[in-house]
This record gives structure tokens, C-alpha cells and sequence, in this order.
């Protein structure tokens, strides 16, 4: 029998995993806010990031206990801004499927309700106006697919900076 070593897991492989299963729970909220028509609520987006941030835990845990243990800084940053990365692109996908082809009135949609908000918010007639103006340059699938893509990676590094730092295991045989 030969004594075979097993290579230590990936970031590449912890990222995967773990971007396709936050991609799938982004789809999911996703489709819980617009049947429950709670698309334009600030406080139910924000909560959206509670799964994203449980799950950088959870990879950051799985890439220390299936690997040698500990985890630097930086390898926690890259984890996490890769996952940010798959998720975006699944959750990116299929909104882009979503806008583009079974509701393809989707921003309009949006934008009446938002027109709502403002309305009730005490907002002007111009600012209102300006406001669409400003929201109409960037109602297409393709660049909510871009856009999306971005801010969630954009979003993903910056908390993956603040996980990093929490769930980080530096092995005292590297310190100086």
C-alpha cells in the first residue's frame, strides 16, 4: 500500500462550493421579496447579506479544517471575494433570465413602485422626475447583470475584509 498524501483543499474549491450555494440562497430571497412584494424595502434588502455573511464563516471554517488548520488574513479576503464572484454570477444569471424573459416588464414594474415610495416620502414632481431619469439610463437585463455582478463583488470584498479579519488562524511556525 502506498502512503498517499492528500493535497489540502483550495481556495478555488472552498469558493465554488460555497459561491454556488450563496447563489442559490440569493435566488431564493430574491424570489421570497417579489412574492412577498417587499422589492424596494431597504430593510429587508440589507437583511439579505446576514446568509451571505454566515456563509463566509462557514467557508472560512471548512478552508481551516479541511486544509492544516489555519487560514492568513489574505487567504480569508480571497475566499470570500471569490465567493462574492460565483454567487453574483449565478444570482446574475438567473435574475438576467428572470428580467429579460419571464418578466420582461420587471423594471417597470419596479420603477412604479418606487415612484410610490417617493410619492409617500414627500419628494417633488422633478425630483421624482429626475430620480426615473437618472433609473432609466440603467433599466435593461444586461447592465443589471453587469451592475449586479460588480456591486456584489464590490460588497463581497468589503465584508470579506471584516470576516477575514475575525475568522483568520495564522500558523505561529510562519510568524517573525
Amino acid at each position: 500500500m502506498q502512503n498517499e498524501e492528500l493535497e489540502p483543499i483550495s481556495i478555488k474549491q472552498v469558493a465554488l462550493k460555497w459561491g454556488f450555494i450563496a447563489g442559490i440562497i440569493s435566488i431564493a430571497f430574491f424570489m421570497v421579496i417579489v412574492m412577498a412584494d417587499l422589492v424596494g424595502n431597504s430593510a429587508v434588502g440589507w437583511l439579505g447579506y446576514l446568509p451571505f455573511i454566515i456563509i463566509l464563516f462557514l467557508a472560512n471554517n471548512e478552508f481551516k479544517k479541511e486544509g492544516d488548520g489555519f487560514m492568513s488574513y489574505n487567504q480569508g479576503l480571497a475566499l470570500g471575494t471569490l465567493i462574492a464572484l460565483v454567487s453574483s454570477i449565478v444570482s446574475g444569471i438567473f435574475s438576467y433570465i428572470y428580467t429579460k424573459f419571464i418578466v420582461p416588464d420587471f423594471y417597470e414594474q419596479m420603477m412604479d413602485k418606487m415612484i410610490g415610495i417617493w410619492e409617500s416620502q414627500g419628494m417633488t414632481e422633478e425630483q421624482i422626475d429626475a430620480a426615473l431619469g437618472i433609473m432609466s439610463k440603467f433599466q435593461n437585463p444586461e447592465l443589471g447583470f453587469v451592475f449586479s455582478v460588480l456591486g456584489a463583488v464590490f460588497l463581497g470584498f468589503i465584508i470579506s475584509l471584516i470576516v477575514a479579519a475575525i475568522t483568520k488562524k495564522v500558523d505561529p511556525d510562519l510568524s517573525i
